[in-house]
Formats: C-alpha cells, structure tokens, sequence
C-alpha cells in the first residue's frame, strides 16, 4: 500500500472524524496523511461570498491540521487544495495514495451511515479502498473495555470483520483485512452467508439432514479459502463463521463489536458509471463500526 492517507476534509463534523480516523490509520501504516479540501464552482454572482466561505475552510483546515500534528505527533500531516468536482477530485486524489477516508452522518436512531451523493459517486468509481468514517467517531470506539469496564484507546482492539464471498474470492480483499487485522494485532472474523435451502420460501417442511449437510460444505469451502491466508498470516487469529441467511444481516450484526468492517465492491463497466453493490450498500446503511469499500477485478 503507498505510503499516504488521504482524507476528505471541508471543516464539518463529518470530515473531522475522517480526519482523525485517517491520521490513526496512517500511524499505523507509517505513512503521511493528506487532507483534501475541495472548493466547488460557483456562478460568478456569488463569486464574493464563495471567497468568504472559502477563506473560513482554509482556515479550518489549517488549524485541522494543527491540531492532528499535536495529538498525533508522529504523522506527517500536509493540506491540498482543489477546485472543481468534489467527487471526482476526491476519486482522483487517491490515485497515487493507499486509502480514501470519507465523513458520513450516522442515521438517526440507527447504527450505519447516511452517505451523501459525494460519498457514493467516490465509493462508486474509485479503484482505491475507501473508508466511511461517521461523524462522532472516537478512537475509543475500536477498542475492547478496560477489565474496569472503562473504555480506553490502550486496551485490545476489536475485532477486524470481513464479509467474504467464497465462490469469487479476491485477494485484494482479503490481503487489506489480514492487513488490517495484522497491524492492531487483532482477531479476524471472517464471515460467508449461504442461502437458505428453497423450501422456506414455500413454506414447506424444514429438512434438517439437507441444513446440517449445507452448513458442513460451507464451512469446508471456508476454510479451504482461508487456508493459505492462515498460514501467510500466522500471527493473526482467523474466526470463521458461516451462517445460512442474508449476508448483509449477518454483517451489520458483527459490526457491532468490530473495529473496522471490510467488504469488497467488484468493478464493473458500466455505461452510467460504477456500482456499489447491493450487500455492500447495505452494509454501509446499518453498519455500526467505520467500514472500508475495497475494489476489486
């Protein structure tokens, strides 16, 4: 992975935990964190108060990127600003970096994100893993209690939980969660859903020698997948789960004691531009932990 986080910055609540989140991320990886402030074209009627405002970012973002240099003092922390179309530049920015973090509002009354039109058109056409981060994240909340029952960013990690599909396993996807994993010295949870059997759809009698048999094959298969991850990664403890029933369900369940959520988004060409998928947009919408979008071929 380069050696740069870059992180989408426009001075809201969203964007600051981005930030804070990106610069956490890029101590661990030894690599410098980027913010990218994107300023928007406007028609020349409003040319004087889009000065002003653009006045006020930079000076949000400078001192943003004060305060990340003192609370983060071993992250070489630097500031771009562009002008133009904010999800293309952003897509854009992150060409020559590692990692994307984007700000998103939690929806309320629920654990996952509310992803703006930016967000998406960014998740959606970049070939860079991107991370949504809600706004009100804190560091605290990726790690386990204190035996106190305090929390506190210097106990363990949660775990890392990756969403994997077993008939078209990427590598990509499962190199960034081991990865990811590796460097908090945390467990991975590795989950695959397999579809129920059809006679609940027709309400017929369950078949309990079919379930066990189905449940036995994909756990096979599961582990047959991870088998040569396991041993590139030996240092990381590998949780295998399979479970019959909606994939999306099962991850947004697990998300809530993760530290971070991976999924993959298969890119694909599209006359009207990139897709994000069904169970990965699901999974962005309930999620309760910061979840990384990692394309992949």
């Amino acid at each position: 992975m380069s050696r740069t986080v870059v992180a989408g910055f426009d001075g809201s609540a969203e964007s600051r935990a981005a930030a804070e989140w990106g610069a956490r991320e890029a101590r661990l990886l030894g690599a410098e964190l980027r913010l990218v402030s994107v300023r928007e074209p406007v028609p020349p009627s409003y040319a004087a108060l889009a000065e002003d405002r653009q006045y006020e970012t930079d000076q949000v973002a400078r001192e943003a990127v004060a305060g990340l240099r003192l609370r983060h003092p071993g992250v070489d922390v630097g500031v771009v600003r562009l002008s133009g179309r904010p999800g293309e530049l952003l897509a854009a920015a992150v060409d020559d970096a590692g990692l994307l973090v984007l700000g998103s509002r939690g929806l309320s009354g629920f654990g996952g994100f509310l992803v703006g039109s930016v967000g998406q058109a960014v998740v959606a056409r970049t070939r860079r893993p991107v991370v949504l981060v809600r706004a009100g994240e804190q560091a605290v909340d990726e790690h386990t209690h204190e035996p106190s029952g305090i929390p506190s960013a210097a106990a363990p990690y949660r775990p890392v939980v990756l969403g994997l599909d077993t008939e078209r396993p990427d590598a990509e996807l499962l190199a960034f969660a081991f990865e990811a994993a590796a460097r908090r010295d945390t467990a991975l949870r590795v989950l695959h859903s397999w579809p129920l059997p059809p006679y609940f759809a027709y309400g017929l009698p369950e078949d309990p020698e079919l379930d066990a048999r189905l449940a036995v094959d994909d756990a096979a298969t599961l582990s047959e997948v991870l088998g040569p991850w396991r041993r590139k990664f030996p240092s990381v403890e590998v949780r295998e789960e399979s479970r019959p029933g909606r994939p999306a369900t099962h991850l947004a369940d697990a998300s809530k004691d993760a530290s971070l959520m991976v999924v993959g988004r298969r890119i694909r060409s599209s006359p009207v531009g990139g897709r994000i998928g069904p169970v990965t947009h699901a999974v962005l919408h309930h999620a309760a932990a910061p979840v990384a979008v990692v394309p992949h071929d």
